[in-house]
This record gives C-alpha cells, sequence and structure tokens, in this order.
C-alpha cells in the first residue's frame, strides 16, 4: 500500500510561545540566553510531517547541524508511534502528540518542544455499526461491527495450548467472577478450538507494541483477547466483565474490534493505613476493585502519627502506629492492628496476579514517632519526637534494620520491585542531612536490587550534598516542596500526586473530604503537576496518583467512610489516568453511565441496593412469620447484609423487661445497632472502634414507630414520626489547643440478622421497611400514619 506522509514547518511564533511558556519543558542543564537563540534558530527550521497515512512504518526526523542531535523523546500513544519512530496503524484515525528533544552535543544542554501527528487508521467511519461501548476506562480505540456476541450458560473460557501455564491464574480468576456475575456455575475453562460464546485469551508476541498492559480484543461470534504480556489479557478480561455487568442479562456484548493501552503507566491509589487500621481483608478488596478499573498501583502508607496537640501536647499519648510484624524489633508493631509478613507477602502476590503493583512505603525520617517510641534517643530534641535525628548514627543503625528486615533475602517481604522510602516534610534547616539521610536511603533500598519511589522534598531542602536521581520516581505533590521541572531536570521520574486537586483528607476541613470529580475530569490529567504543565508524552511523567490521609485521629470514619470517598474519584481517575481527555470526553454522558458500573464480581463495600420501584423500596417484612417476638437469645436472619448511605430503615419496636448491656437489634459483620441500660433505655449503634448513644429514653412494654435515617454526614433518628435527634456535625474539643477535629457518627446500617443467640434484644420488633434512599420529613410523617 502506498504511504502518505503530510509535513508541516513548525513556526517561528509557535516556537517563540515555547520558549517563554513556563513549566512545559525540561532541559539537562539550564539554557542560558545564547543557547535559547540557538535552539529556537534551529527549531524554526525543522520540518515535521503533520499526518501519517496508511502504510507508513516509520517517523523520519529531519536533519539537524552538525554539533546537534535530534531524538524523539516521548509520545504520548507509544503503540501507535514509539519513541524509535515506528509507527503502527491504529483501527482509526487518532492523534499522537510527541515530544522531541534537540541537544546540543557540546554542552549537552537540551531543550523538548511538541508536535501533534494525526495517524490514519485502517478503518472508515461507518454509520449502522455499533457505538463504543461505555467501559471505565475508556477504550482507546474502537471499530463497530454489527450484532451482538451472547455468552450461554455453557460457555467457556478457551486458554491457548503456548499461553496456558502464563494466564492460568488468569483464567482461573477470570472463571469465578464470571460466575459470580452471570450466575452460570457451568462455565468452564477448556482448550481446543473456540465455540460461538466462548472467550479465548491468548499471548501474541507480535503485540509488544502495546506494551505489558495492553491488549487486542475482537468482539464476535467469540470474544478473542489477545496480548503480548499477562497484565494486558488480564486488563482485557476487565473490559468485558465491565460490558456484561451494564447488559441486564450479564450475557451481550457488542460486536467489534479494540485496541486498548494505557496513557499513563502509574495509575494508584495512596492509602493510609497507618493513622488508622484497614483490615487485611479491606485490602484485597481494593486490590480487586482497583483491578477492575485497570488502576495498577496501590501505595500503602505503613508507618504515621497523629498530632501531638490533640493528645495533650505529649508526644508519648499521641498516636503512632508501623503496621507490620517485625521480628527484628517486635516492640514497633502496633497492637491495636497490623499485618503479619506472611499475610502482606501474600497481598501483594494476589495483586500481581490481578495485575497491579503494591508499593509498601515506610516513612522516615519525618512521620517516625513510631519508631522513636521504641528508640526514644534517635528521637529529634530540636523538632519534635515524631522527627528522627538524622546526624545520630544510632538512627541510621536501627532504619537500616528495618528496611532490611523487608528487603533482604531470595524472598523478600516486600515483593515489588519498588519500595517507597517517604522522605517528605522535614525541618528545612536540616537541609544538608536531610539529603545525606534521602541518598543514603536510596542507595541502600536500591543495593537489595530494588527501585526507590519517595516523595517530593528537594526543593524544600536545597543544599549542595548530592541525591541519587538514577531510577528514582519522585511523588510530586506540593510544588514549593519539589519544583517538578527542576526535579526532572535534575533526573527523577515523577507521578503526578497534587495535593491540591488529589488529597482527600476524611472530614478534616482542609484539603477535600470528596474530591471535585467533575473538575479533575473536564481539566486534569497527570501531566499536570500544580500549576506545571508538562508536554503530553513526556517520558519522565510516569502516571498520577490520589490520596487518602487519615490525618485525624479517632474521627469517627469508618473504612466504609473511607470508601464512600475513594470510589467516586477511583472511577474518574481511572479514566483520566489510562485514557485522558479524548473528542468523546463529556461529563454529562459519563456521570450518567458510571452509575451502571460497581466495584467488580462479588464486591459491595459500599452496601449498594437496587429498588424496583420509584419509592426506594428495597425490603419490606412484617416479621410475624419468623417471630419478631424476641427473648434475648432469638436471631433471625435478613435477605440483605447491610445497606450503605443513603437509606432510611423504620420498625415498630417495643422493648421488654430486662434488657441489659448491649441488647443487639440488628446486626452485620460491619456494625451493630443495639438498645442499653444506660440512665435509662436507650438506642445506640457501634462500627469498628466508634459506639455513639442516642439522648432518647425508651419506656418498657410500650410501642414506638422507628426510623433510622443515614448518609454520609451523619445519622438521625424519628420516632412515632418526630426527629428526636440528629447525630452529625460533632466536635471534639481539647484542652491544649483551639483546634477541633470533627467526631463522625455515620452507620452503613446492618441487617444481616435482627436479635442474636447470645446478646439479643428482649421484645418484639416488626413491620420492617428498608429504602435506598433517605426520606423526608413528610415521607416520614406519612408513614408513621399507616
Amino acid at each position: 500500500m502506498m504511504s502518505f506522509v503530510f509535513f508541516k514547518k513548525v513556526s517561528t511564533t509557535i516556537v517563540g510561545i515555547l520558549f517563554i511558556a513556563t513549566g512545559v519543558f525540561a532541559q539537562e542543564e539550564k539554557l542560558n540566553n545564547a543557547d535559547s537563540v540557538a535552539f529556537k534558530a534551529i527549531i524554526s527550521g525543522l520540518t515535521f510531517p503533520d499526518k501519517i497515512g496508511q502504510g507508513t512504518k516509520r517517523l523520519n526526523l529531519p536533519k539537524v547541524g552538525s554539533g546537534y542531535e535530534l531524538s524523539l523523546y516521548g509520545s504520548s500513544k507509544k503503540p501507535v508511534i514509539d519513541v524509535d519512530g515506528k509507527v503502527y496503524q491504529p483501527l482509526t484515525d487518532c492523534e499522537v502528540q510527541l515530544v522531541f528533544k534537540l541537544k546540543n552535543k557540546t554542552n549537552s544542554r537540551a531543550y523538548e518542544f511538541p508536535h501533534a501527528i494525526k495517524v490514519t487508521g485502517q478503518f472508515r467511519p461507518q454509520s449502522g455499526v455499533n457505538k463504543q461501548p461505555f467501559v471505565i476506562p475508556s477504550l482507546q480505540e474502537w471499530n463497530g461491527g454489527n450484532g451482538s456476541f451472547k455468552l450461554s450458560a455453557n460457555s467457556r473460557i478457551i486458554v491457548s495450548p503456548e499461553a496456558k501455564k502464563l494466564l492460568a491464574p488468569a483464567a482461573d480468576i477470570f472463571l469465578n467472577e464470571l460466575k459470580e456475575l452471570t450466575g452460570h456455575s457451568a462455565l468452564t475453562i477448556a482448550t481446543g478450538k473456540a465455540k460461538p460464546g466462548d472467550i479465548v485469551l491468548s499471548i501474541d508476541p507480535t503485540l509488544k507494541n502495546f506494551g505489558e498492559e495492553g491488549y487486542v480484543m475482537n468482539i464476535d461470534q467469540t470474544v478473542n483477547i489477545s496480548a503480548a504480556y499477562y497484565k494486558g489479557a488480564f486488563w482485557g478480561t476487565r473490559t468485558v466483565l465491565q460490558l456484561l455487568e451494564q447488559d441486564p442479562a450479564h450475557s451481550r456484548i457488542v460486536k467489534g474490534k479494540t485496541h486498548d493501552y494505557p496513557k499513563f503507566e502509574v495509575r494508584g491509589l495512596v492509602l493510609d493505613v497507618a493513622r488508622k487500621f484497614f483490615t487485611l481483608d479491606f485490602l484485597k478488596h481494593y486490590v480487586k476493585m482497583m483491578a477492575y478499573y485497570k488502576m495498577g498501583d496501590f501505595h500503602i502508607h505503613l508507618n504515621d502519627n497523629g498530632f501531638k496537640q490533640f493528645f495533650g501536647n505529649d508526644w508519648n499519648k499521641t498516636y503512632s502506629a508501623f503496621r507490620l510484624e517485625s521480628s527484628t524489633y517486635p516492640e514497633l508493631t502496633a497492637k491495636d492492628g497490623h499485618y503479619t509478613k506472611a499475610e502482606f507477602k501474600e497481598l501483594q502476590k494476589t495483586a500481581q496476579l490481578y495485575g497491579m503493583r503494591v508499593i509498601p512505603e515506610i516513612d522516615v525520617p519525618a512521620h517516625s514517632l513510631a519508631f522513636t517510641k521504641v528508640f526514644p534517643e534517635i528521637g529529634s530534641k530540636a523538632y519534635g519526637m515524631d522527627h528522627l535525628d538524622i546526624n545520630n548514627p544510632k538512627t541510621y543503625e536501627v532504619i537500616d534494620n528495618v528496611f532490611k528486615e523487608y528487603i533482604a533475602g531470595k524472598d523478600p517481604v516486600f515483593v515489588d520491585p519498588e519500595v517507597h522510602i517517604g522522605t517528605d516534610e522535614y525541618a528545612k534547616k536540616e537541609a544538608e542531612g536531610f539529603r545525606k539521610f534521602t541518598d543514603h536511603y536510596i542507595r541502600f533500598v536500591q543495593g537489595f536490587g530494588k527501585k526507590v519511589r519517595l516523595w517530593g522534598a528537594l526543593t524544600h531542602a536545597q543544599g549542595n550534598t548530592p541525591v541519587t536521581s538514577s531510577g528514582v520516581t519522585m511523588n510530586a505533590w506540593y510544588n514549593g516542596y519539589a519544583d517538578p521541572k527542576e526535579m526532572v531536570r535534575l533526573g527523577y521520574d515523577q507521578i503526578s500526586t497534587p495535593d491540591g486537586l488529589l488529597y482527600i483528607v476524611p472530614a478534616a476541613g482542609y484539603y477535600y473530604d470528596f474530591l471535585n470529580v467533575k473538575r479533575l475530569y473536564e481539566s486534569w490529567e497527570p501531566n499536570q503537576i500544580g500549576k506545571e504543565v508538562f508536554l503530553m508524552g513526556h517520558p519522565k511523567i510516569r502516571g498520577g496518583m490520589f490520596a487518602v490521609w487519615n490525618d485525624h485521629v479517632g474521627n469517627g470514619i469508618t473504612m466504609k467512610d473511607v470508601h464512600q470517598r475513594v470510589f467516586p474519584a477511583m472511577q474518574v481517575l481511572a479514566e483520566k489516568m489510562w485514557t485522558g481527555k479524548t473528542d468523546q470526553s463529556n461529563w454529562d454522558a459519563f456521570a450518567k453511565n458510571k452509575v451502571n458500573i460497581g466495584e467488580g464480581p462479588g464486591l459491595n463495600m459500599r452496601g449498594t441496593v437496587d429498588s424496583p420501584t420509584a419509592d426506594g423500596l428495597v425490603l419490606k417484612d412484617d416479621l410475624t412469620a419468623k417471630g419478631g417476638n424476641l427473648n434475648g437469645n432469638k436471631s433471625i436472619e435478613l435477605p440483605l447484609k447491610e445497606i450503605g448511605y443513603p437509606y432510611s430503615v423504620s420498625f415498630t419496636l417495643k422493648p421488654a423487661q430486662g434488657n441489659k448491656g448491649d441488647a443487639i437489634l440488628f446486626k452485620s459483620e460491619n456494625a451493630k445497632v443495639f438498645m442499653q441500660q444506660n440512665d435509662g433505655l436507650r438506642m445506640g449503634f457501634s462500627r469498628e472502634n466508634y459506639t455513639d448513644l442516642f439522648e432518647f429514653v425508651f419506656a418498657a412494654d410500650k410501642s414506638y414507630k422507628i426510623m433510622l435515617t443515614g448518609n454520609e454526614k451523619g445519622t438521625w433518628l424519628y420516632v412515632d414520626g418526630a426527629l428526636v435527634q440528629r447525630m452529625e456535625g460533632k466536635k471534639l474539643s481539647f484542652e491544649t489547643t483551639d483546634g477541633k477535629i470533627s467526631r463522625m457518627q455515620t452507620l452503613v446500617f446492618p441487617l444481616h440478622h435482627i436479635g442474636d443467640t447470645k446478646n439479643g434484644f428482649f421484645g418484639m420488633i416488626s413491620d420492617l421497611k428498608v429504602y435506598n434512599k433517605r426520606l423526608n420529613e413528610s415521607d416520614i410523617a406519612d408513614l408513621n400514619k399507616i
């Protein structure tokens, strides 16, 4: 086939803009005026293709004068144009944003500049074919067919013989999830020739241009997923599951073909498990949920501490935790929740099967109270016991041993290739010592064959002590601490983690309680770090992450509450980090369609319950047939385990004599609602380590119509149609500071059992109604009349 290349000269105007623009460049050495003039003159004379036609296999770069070198430095779509200049034809026309580097070979100074090229696709747009189906993240390329694939009760997952060993874990996971989603227990894994209704997984080495995570999927009578690597094939199964989830019968997928691959390599979440413990089951669920959205990096922040002013200004009383089992220093391990080394290793290995990396973080030399409580002599007398004394040789001895415990040996506790060493927010006066400390731990961790990640801090800690940058990735979180363009010039890879956009600090009153997902969808991609915007496709921008920081210890926030904040952000940021902004990007359409995709087969951490009726009623049971007369040792099982925000639960309650302790009314594995003798008979609820009691006092042998409503802000109690208490907006005060923290009083309502066989309620409960919305005052009054 004849190839066509359309050339376009880089205009002087564009070159001028490039030279004066802020934050869109990086060079190996800082440019002086003479460099700028020379580069400007050369670039203005270069001619680049504006469009590449079918059949073109390579992008040829224009010649530059002697003493200079021009290279293709970055590409926003490497599977279409890679950094070697090879061109791979996409399914349909697309635009690739390229980054070129012009280098002065004499002084090693260089300048980067962009150019966009349109690449002609294999297929022309057609009417009457299937439109691109909705998934999160969106497919990169799509060519529609006609009709739909149908999964049957006897469909099979076919694994090609040459890929059987490699793809067996992916096929097993996929099979179990298909069964969970569809209810088809007869689905199997097989080899051999595919039949209509089968799904084929295969490895194809010729697809290496799609990278580790890319895949090709052809949907016809069968679904064929091909990739060069395990992770790409696994991501293809996530797409199939999402497509099936959105079909009411969980059986049909529109026919067509996709080429799908991520725009950014790093797409992830930072979770602070130190100041708030998250169970191992929660972390496992998060691995599965994040994988469902092709979010590949789970960064787990393992140690930290609360703020001293909320603990009597006493470091000894201030909360701190290190969440890993330690054999070297057993007293370091948190007593109120930790992960054994075997558990944490298993989590990481499970994550790998789901296409993910777990990035463990041990945060030093600030945020380090957990270490100084065990070794007070290594705490800083000048800057506080949450700072390590970085001038004390004992500090290096202890922290060396801590890292060594988890990264040494043939089968280390930290399984994945990258380890995060923290290094942020240390006292500015100690810049040289901090830089020495940082460099030591970069080299120390690298010495065990690991790559290093760290927090950006080297603009804050300016100095003369060199800090290793080769092979080091920096979470760029605040430009005042680390100027991103300067960090790139120094050689650090960047993960865009801007605090002003992507930090969730639940109920703290600063940063975000819930991220502004509409704003993120419409105006952010990982090439933006604070005010700095890098060229799209810049190779030093590895991707992005958002973060949850549980700064306010003991503020009533539960794992469920954290998840309520994370999930909407997860959906939007998965889109922004994999696909980015496209011509099809539309917030209203995305917001409408995203509600049809959940957390993944078998997961419902939000406790979402759909209602078949407009009034939101999801469960109605008068309980009389089940014996709603409870005698303290009776339990009634309900068809729902729990209901998440927002909800309303109404029932008739008649307490009997003899309710003592926490007499359980409702319970699930996550929470309970109970009656308690506490200056009279009161209703309360508990979840995790938090308990709240309503003030209303109930009388024995009297009937009450109860309504409990809740959302992510609080829980309200109505008795006989009247609001008696609104648990919302509570603040905790402290003697040693004027500062206050919110004390959340939220409840994901437990519904798995009414009563309990050991510690149950005495009395009658009947006429149970559960709604998946918060009823208003009028609705509650009407229900009370019935």
